[in-house]
């Protein structure tokens, strides 16, 4: 199992593609894992040397019970670049992910090709939506309405996907608290790196609203909003959103 320390903690990561190819981190959400982008590392990993890893707290990376800032993500990060000798990649972030991929870009600039920002926000003047689920679903909030009931298979691999490696209480909790104390909305039109901004218009957890913000601050952002598409967009529509994501990338590149 590929691991590296950082700071105490070991981390669990994965490579995907071949080595020549240009690379892609992702950067998942909370409480998530590797698993959680099962659907779209053969399609990424055709055009991309794709690495993903378990954020401190999720998966198959180590859960301290310490205080954790959006830096210490976005140390872990540079920190396996740096093991993995990748001086500068495209950085995909989805959720939680999208906001430690800001940070890396605002402050590290020079490691940084092109930046892709899932169903996030920029820290202040959050659009929030409050949905109701059925009590004891509220894994339901991740999805579209409607999407659960029409693809029950689909779902229930996601859920089993996600519950070979619970996040427990102690690590949700971290992550929540290095989210509370993130703030980069002013600093948005300061960021360089060529940005694509994906959200799901049905996204129950964070309006579509949030998407349209980052476009607004961040120059020449390109917004791609997903038509009827949840928080876990790229779960429930992996072709779009693998397609926006490599056109955009290999624009970049060129």
């Amino acid at each position: 199992m590929p691991t590296f320390d950082h700071d105490g903690v070991r981390l669990y990561y994965e490579l995907h593609g071949d080595p020549t190819l240009e690379p892609l981190v992702l950067l998942e959400g909370m409480g998530g894992e590797i698993r959680g982008w099962r659907r779209n590392l053969p399609r990424l990993s055709e055009r991309f040397r794709v690495l993903a890893y378990d954020f401190r707290g999720n998966g198959r990376s180590d859960r301290p019970d310490v205080p954790t800032a959006m830096d210490s993500y976005v140390g872990d990060t540079l920190a396996l670049m740096d093991v993995l000798e990748i001086d500068r990649a495209h950085v995909y972030g989805q959720s939680f992910g999208g906001m430690v991929a800001q940070v890396l870009a605002l402050d590290h600039p020079e490691r940084v090709l092109g930046l892709v920002l899932g169903c996030t926000h920029g820290g202040r003047h959050v659009v929030r939506l409050e949905g109701t689920v059925p009590k004891g679903r509220p894994f339901m909030a991740l999805y579209a309405p409607g999407f659960v009931e029409a693809n029950r298979e689909h779902v229930a691999e996601d859920l089993m996907a996600g519950a070979r490696t619970r996040q427990p209480a102690h690590a949700r909790r971290r992550q929540r608290e290095a989210i509370l104390g993130f703030d980069v909305y002013d600093r948005l039109p300061g960021l360089r790196a060529p940005t694509l901004v994906l959200h799901g218009t049905a996204d129950r957890l964070l309006s579509p609203e949030n998407g349209r913000r980052l476009a607004e601050r961040i120059p020449n952002a390109r917004l791609h909003l997903i038509e009827g598409a949840g928080h876990v967009y790229h779960s429930e529509r992996a072709e779009e959103a693998d397609r926006a994501v490599i056109e955009f990338l290999s624009r970049v590149s060129a």
